[in-house]
């Protein structure tokens, strides 16, 4: 039998060193083939241990057999299909969570848009008041300028309009009901914007407003 002297070391369980010490001194038989050393050990010498370790080492081991598929049972058909019909529960659920969060998505959307549109018709409500307001006030102004001249007794301690149409402020405010404290945050109101706001009319220390031409709801509110 010949080994190399990797083999050899691991077989005897010899240092490499010692080995090559036999070697230089003749005392390890050995060919050399392509380069590579091999250590001649006849089989005769081995004992009878080795040489069964050796012969079982050099062996080769048959091929383990190859696992069969197990086989189809009653019993792993049912766990398949409650495997299944859980997975298939599962998604359901999720499928119905989804679902809920839509809708309460499209209710709240509704809720939204229902508000928005109240919101703006209570303006337009507003406004619309506002200018029915004006209306009334300038309709009621008329009337009262159309009798003015007529029951001269009746209204000889106010004003009277001017020609043009304009009426005392605090003439008009009293007409349309304001209270005392009311007509003086409107007075101050109109000082404040005084000389900036074209609509703001004053002759001889008194404001004048003209509704044939301006709205003044913006001082009013």
């Amino acid at each position: 039998m010949r080994f190399t002297i990797d083999e050899y070391a691991k077989t005897f369980k010899m240092s490499k060193e010692m080995i090559q010490n036999k070697l230089r001194t003749k005392r390890l038989n050995y060919i050399i083939e392509g380069g590579v050393t091999y250590i001649i050990v006849p089989r005769s010498s081995l004992e009878e241990e080795k040489r069964l370790e050796i012969s079982r080492k050099n062996e080769t081991p048959a091929a383990a057999p190859s696992p069969q598929p197990p086989k189809t049972t009653v019993g792993m058909i049912i766990s398949l299909y409650q495997k299944e019909n859980q997975q298939l529960k599962l998604k359901i659920k999720e499928l119905e969570a989804k679902i809920d969060r839509l809708v309460n998505d499209k209710e709240q959307m509704l809720i939204a848009e229902r508000q928005r549109i109240e919101d703006i018709y209570t303006a337009k409500d507003e406004q619309l008041k506002s200018i029915l307001e004006v209306i009334n006030t300038k309709l009621l102004l008329s009337h009262d300028n159309a009798v003015h001249d007529v029951d001269v007794t009746a209204r000889a301690h106010e004003p009277a309009p001017l020609a043009n149409g304009m009426i005392e402020l605090k003439r008009y405010l009293k007409f349309i009901g304001m209270n005392s404290e009311e007509r003086k945050q409107v007075r101050r109101r109109f000082e404040a914007a005084y000389g900036s706001d074209v609509r703001i009319i004053q002759k001889e220390g008194e404001f004048y407003v003209d509704l044939s031409k301006y709205d003044y709801t913006d001082f009013l509110s």
